[in-house]
């Protein structure tokens, strides 16, 4: 059963999205149940898979039973391991969350679990047409679920979303044709073979497509300048797609972007062609300081951390563009840890708005004291975020630190420590307008009401705070956030197994 795992983790996804559909014939409320008990299988799936590649190595499937090149093949690693069941454990925490968050339709849920299928695929698959196929079922479940909510805004912010994601995917297509033309061949282990010996590293066609595919993912990553679908759809989305697709989205594409790095160019063409390193290393530089820049300047919380994250996938790509086994670590580290933290520091955003009214950064003047589990999840997770220590996030960065040191990119050195200080800025100045401000409201008064503004976030103020009488929180809500805080200290203990596992995983591609 055990090599059949790769396969079942993407069929399980698609056959339990289809359910609600189905069921939605009889009752509109079968959706939630049925994402639940498929993502209960999906789940210790995932783990099973982990442990079968901790125990024996890589793990190859040939679809249909067609042998690969000319077969599509399915390939875990140590990597693809993790990044897939950190797919399924964060999918399965977040349905506690939209239990009573919502959206609750069926077709929410059959787009969440299609969402699944993408991210797991993309995260297994060997081949790189199938990794644009997944790329858009991905992109297409995404657009869907932003698209859910009840105010024009998630709609604007979705059809953004579409058109700017569709550029990055077609580009990718566009250098996967480039490749097929010269090497004949889509299998990734393949074409590493074929590109450096039927074709040079240095060869017009190999460097187009490197650029074309690369900067059809920096898209999807969500790397600066190619950010701008980023902020619109995390802030307009409902509360549980925020936490879904901030946690998981960039997170898959970013792995994607080094599985194409490490398994199709390798890195002998980084060595070969120093300025196609430099010039992603540049980009992801770029990407870390503007993105911290541009989070200082927010008043809205949810674009806040949305710029954030545009700053610690450039932190991400740059752990993978150095190439070294430590820096590499430290980025899937950081990936790992920037998943949990960021999906429990958005889903806890949801809480304090539904608790409070607040949104936006003066708006969250003493609202710890109203919501303390929520407040205090939030500033564990942002401390975190930040890279205090013994949380998962210091880790990451001192690992990528070590990493450009060890390398004698000192420049990338002065970029990480800068961010950090900026990540700090802003993350400090929340923490303390929660705990050390003075409220703008007093418990059991009401905002005023504002005329319209309907929807599942309501209208705001221009004091940050919510017109339309709050909405009640779950403990299941509660409890997500909860274990995301512990999770961002917890993980630690799971540093050295993973730094364990990858150094089995990464001599063949380093």
């Amino acid at each position: 059963m055990i090599e059949h795992l790769p396969v079942l983790l993407v069929v399980l996804p698609i056959v339990g999205g289809s359910v609600p559909l189905v069921a939605g014939l009889f009752t509109d409320r079968a959706g939630w149940p049925l994402a639940t008990v498929t993502m209960l299988v999906h789940a210790p799936l995932a783990g099973l898979l982990w442990w079968a590649v901790w125990d024996s190595g890589t793990i190859e499937y040939a679809v249909g039973g067609y042998a690969a090149p000319y077969g599509i093949e399915l390939v875990v690693d140590g990597l693809s391991a993790t990044v897939a069941l950190l797919v399924s454990v964060v999918a399965l925490g977040l349905l506690a969350y939209a239990r009573h968050a919502g959206p609750r339709s069926n077709t929410f849920f059959s787009m969440y679990l299609l969402l699944v299928t993408g991210l797991t695929g993309m995260t297994v698959t060997g081949d790189v047409f199938n990794l644009y196929v997944f790329l858009e079922i991905t992109g297409l479940a995404a657009y869907g679920l932003v698209a859910s909510g009840r105010e024009a805004s998630s709609a604007v912010a979705a059809l953004k979303y579409l058109i700017i994601g569709t550029v990055g995917a077609s580009l990718y297509l566009l250098g996967v044709g480039y490749l097929l033309a010269g090497t004949g061949t889509l299998n990734m282990a393949d074409l590493a073979g074929k590109l450096g010996s039927t074709l040079d590293y240095d060869s017009t066609l190999v460097l187009t497509a490197f650029g074309l595919m690369v900067g059809g993912l920096t898209v999807k990553v969500a790397l600066f300048p190619l950010h701008t679908w980023q902020p619109d759809a995390y802030a307009n989305a409902p509360d549980t797609v925020s936490a879904f697709i901030s946690a998981l989205v960039s997170t898959v594409s970013a792995y994607a972007l080094a599985r194409l790095l490490f398994s199709v160019f390798t890195v002998d063409f980084l060595t070969e062609v120093p300025a196609a390193r430099w010039a992603l290393v540049g980009l992801a530089s770029v990407s870390i300081v503007a993105g911290s820049a541009l989070a200082v300047s927010q008043s809205n919380v949810q674009r806040m951390l949305a710029y954030s994250s545009v700053s610690q996938f450039g932190l991400v790509v740059a752990g993978f563009t150095i190439a070294t086994p430590v820096a590499v670590v430290g980025a899937t580290i950081h990936l790992v840890g920037h998943a949990i933290m960021k999906g429990g520091l958005f889903a806890a955003t949801g809480i304090i708005e539904r608790d409070t009214g607040a949104t936006t950064v003066g708006g969250y003047a003493g609202m710890g004291a109203r919501t303390p589990l929520a407040a205090g999840s939030f500033a564990v997770l942002a401390l975190a975020m930040v890279g205090v220590p013994p949380a998962i996030g210091f880790f990451g960065k001192w690992y990528i630190v070590v990493g450009a040191v060890e390398s004698g990119l000192w420049p990338v050195v002065v970029v990480l420590l800068a961010s950090t200080l900026l990540t700090l800025a802003y993350f400090a100045r929340l923490v303390e307008r929660l705990y050390f401000a003075e409220p703008t409201i007093r418990e059991g008064e009401e905002p005023a009401v504002a005329d319209g503004g309907e929807g599942t976030g309501g209208s705001r103020s221009s004091s940050g705070y919510r017109t339309d009488g709050g909405e009640s929180v779950s403990t299941g809500m509660v409890a997500v956030v909860v274990v995301a805080a512990a999770l961002s200290i917890a993980l630690i203990a799971g540093v050295p197994v993973l730094d364990s596992l990858l150094n089995e995983t990464l001599p063949p591609l380093l």
